[in-house]
């Protein structure tokens, strides 16, 4: 694997393709966990760690697992290391897993890995879905602390646990509860939409900026995209 491609892999998992803003995929755990920082970071580092391995190990066998039993196959791969994942922040980093709580065990569901591995690992080398897999998870990595920054600067006046806010600050409570999650995230959305109306007036291209494969080859305008390139001609070309 050239080293242009790991780099564009990762730059599509942290910007191109985020996982939370520009796919908007994985948001139970993103509005659920994202009361801190630390809670932000500890649950995106935890997703890339399985969404790496699992990406990997799915590309291993990509050839020997039969198609009509993939996404159980998948499954079962992603489990496994949910679990291996799981039983190492129970005895290494207890506070992370019990802040975490029950979301650990739901990453086997999120979204986000399952469709990686239908999407990339399973048709793809092993180094490319391993850095495709690292790219997408430090893009929910940096979503989920930049939200669990800013709803605990303003909700609690703190930063990673540290007080950072004057002491005649007056935390606004609402933003460390259920709906803070959503008024951040809408606020993050409406500043990367802003960004990107505003390069598309002054005549830049934008549309590196997408939201993901359509499925819809026959009018896709991505001319580059890998999926297309394997779709078989028919005689309609």
């Amino acid at each position: 694997m050239k080293q242009g491609s790991a780099v564009e892999r990762l730059k599509n998992g942290i910007i191109t393709e985020n996982p939370t803003f520009v796919l908007t995929l994985g948001m139970c755990p993103t509005l659920a966990v994202t009361t801190s920082a630390i809670n932000g970071l500890g649950m995106g580092l935890t997703t890339m760690a399985v969404l790496a391995l699992s990406n990997m190990f799915i590309s291993m066998l990509r050839k020997v697992i039969p198609d009509k039993v993939r996404i159980p196959a998948f499954i079962v791969v992603i489990a496994s290391f949910v679990t291996v994942v799981e039983l190492l922040l129970k005895a290494y980093i207890p506070f992370l897993y019990d802040a975490l709580g029950l979301y650990i065990p739901l990453i086997v569901v999120n979204c986000i890995i399952l469709g990686r591995a239908e999407a990339y690992a399973s048709k793809n080398g092993v180094i490319s879905s391993l850095f495709d897999g690292i790219g997408m998870g430090l893009g929910f990595t940096v979503a989920l602390t930049i939200i669990g920054a800013v709803r605990e600067l303003i909700g609690a006046g703190q930063l990673f646990g540290y007080s950072v806010m004057p002491a005649s600050y007056v935390p606004c409570s609402i933003f460390v509860l259920a709906p803070g999650a959503f008024f951040v995230l809408a606020a993050l959305t409406a500043i990367q939409n802003k960004v990107k109306i505003a390069g598309e007036k002054k005549g830049k291209d934008m549309s590196k900026i997408q939201s993901g494969c359509c499925s819809d080859c026959m009018n896709c305008s991505d001319t580059l995209c890998g999926q297309r390139k394997e779709e078989p001609d028919n005689g309609n070309n």
